[in-house]
């Protein structure tokens, strides 16, 4: 973006990140928004809360100024200011099922108090981790884009001598480690990264609410047929499911649900936050479950889409009912006519059929036999070799049988007209983990008929056992949290 005269008059006059910098209440505004939204990573509050904490932030304000005409007005009258267009600062909504205003923070309003928190001085500022990083986007870039195959084999080559070199030295006792100045240069740009990606997230979340909004205005104006709204819906859906910040989203999400990615991330984490360099930055506390807070903003993401679909859906059996009452009605118009017509049948031509006539295909329009490609296959003399594979891999494969989960469900389905999801597995207990959850509620949503109870919330608990050789073994249980879902006969 030119940063012009004209644009620059443009962003002052009407963003709300700009806005929020020129208020005259921007230390309170500041302040409160990332104490109560930003630094615990809340999503969402309802209006009785926050105009609570509000409260109590304008009566410490009060008391610590000395002057009771300093904030006078009510903290709920702040909150509908700062959502009011003209500010633009929270977003008030309804959600569903709840006749209480719930408040959420925009994007424009958190990218002012990021832009605010590097205006402090830093007691250590690295530049070796931001170097670095360049660097090995430029190489991935110029790797990923090579399409000459020896340049790839000699790059691999090149990469497969270091590593060889770099084992030769710690089998010597050369172990190269970090210092101290690079492990917090590094651990400061985690922490600079992971507060970003919490802050896109909530943009990614309004682009899809933006998208919400249009379908819903479009559903409630609509006049013409319902196929050419469908396309239009779903053109517009499907253009920002396959954009780039689309499919990067889903890419993040795909690894981030992966529940190995997860253990990692928190094992590499606990023994980072034990390194003296880093103790020594006093690190924030929530960052030890940053991970966690990158899925709960992400399944906010994910409940805007859900949303989408369920209008679309509402929309589809509005739309069959009326089409099928028109249909009726149509019939029911032939059949007067067609009565009133009995008597007296009209006695000059009134239809007309085309003759029935046969498509003609002439054989020798058809094209060639084509003979297939038949492999050349050389005659060499298979050696016997002496490599060394690590064959683990091929006993650590996790196979869900689907055939053994749908006879349980039958099973349960023949005493019972329904049953839950937890009473599944509370009679048969999960054996592997969250692969075995993910196949039940694949098999809800095609192989069986079943119900989705959003008001209701269930925890599914499994045991995981953790093998390190043949005498160390470590069980721990896991939890997942899910609406109820329930098979139908």
């Amino acid at each position: 973006m030119s940063l012009d005269y004209a644009t620059l008059d443009l962003l002052r006059q009407k963003h709300p990140a700009w806005r929020l910098l020129r208020s005259d209440h921007a230390p309170l505004v500041a302040s409160f928004l990332q104490r109560v939204f930003i630094a615990p990573n809340v999503r969402v509050m309802a209006q009785a809360d926050l105009a609570e904490a509000l409260e109590d932030e304008l009566f410490a304000l009060r008391e610590r100024v000395g002057a009771a005409d300093a904030f006078p007005k009510p903290g709920l009258d702040y909150l509908n200011d700062w959502a009011s267009n003209e500010k633009g600062w929270l977003r008030k909504f309804y959600p569903q099922g709840s006749d209480e205003p719930h408040f959420d923070l925009t994007p424009a309003a958190e990218k002012a108090i990021a832009w605010l928190g590097t205006l402090t001085e830093r007691a250590f500022v690295g530049t070796e981790s931001r170097l670095l990083t360049l660097f090995a986007l430029l190489k991935q870039m110029s790797e990923g884009s090579e399409t000459d195959p020896q340049a790839r084999m000699a790059e691999l080559h090149k990469r497969r001598n270091e590593i060889d070199a770099e084992m030769a030295n710690i089998i010597n006792g050369d172990i190269p480690t970090l210092s101290s100045a690079a492990l917090k240069d590094r651990f400061q740009q985690f922490m600079t990264l992971a507060r970003e990606l919490l802050t896109d997230f909530r943009e990614v979340e309004q682009n899809f609410r933006g998208l919400d909004r249009r379908v819903r205005e479009r559903v409630a104006l609509w006049n013409g047929s319902k196929g050419t709204l469908l396309e239009e819906i779903m053109g517009e859906r499907d253009a920002i499911a396959d954009s780039d910040q689309g499919r990067s989203f889903r890419a993040f999400w795909d690894f981030l649900m992966s529940s190995s990615r997860q253990d990692e991330l928190t094992q590499l984490l606990e023994r980072v936050l034990t390194l003296p360099p880093v103790a020594e930055l006093n690190p924030d506390a929530r960052i030890r479950r940053v991970h966690y807070d990158w899925l709960e903003a992400g399944e906010h993401t994910q409940r805007t889409v859900a949303l989408l679909s369920q209008q679309l859906r509402r929309f589809l059996d509005d739309q069959a009912w009326l089409e099928n009452r028109r249909i009726m009605d149509i019939l029911h118009g032939i059949e007067v006519k067609a009565l009133a017509l009995r008597d007296e049948p009209p006695k000059e031509e009134f239809m007309q059929i085309a003759d029935p006539s046969a498509d003609i295909e002439l054989p020798m329009e058809r094209p060639l036999y084509t003979p297939p490609f038949k492999p050349l296959i050389a005659d060499v003399l298979l050696e016997a070799g002496n490599e060394e594979v690590d064959a683990a891999a091929l006993f650590s494969q996790v196979v869900i049988d689907k055939a053994a989960l749908s006879r349980h469900i039958r099973n349960a389905l023949q005493e019972r007209s329904q049953v839950t999801l937890r009473e599944l597995i509370e009679a048969q207990p999960l054996q592997h983990g969250l692969a075995e959850l993910i196949t039940y509620l694949q098999l809800a949503n095609g192989t069986f008929k079943a119900a989705v109870d959003e008001e209701v919330t269930e925890f599914i608990v499994w045991k995981r056992t953790h093998q390190e050789g043949l005498e160390n073994m470590e069980v721990c249980m896991k939890q997942a949290r899910l609406p109820r879902v329930i098979f139908l006969r």
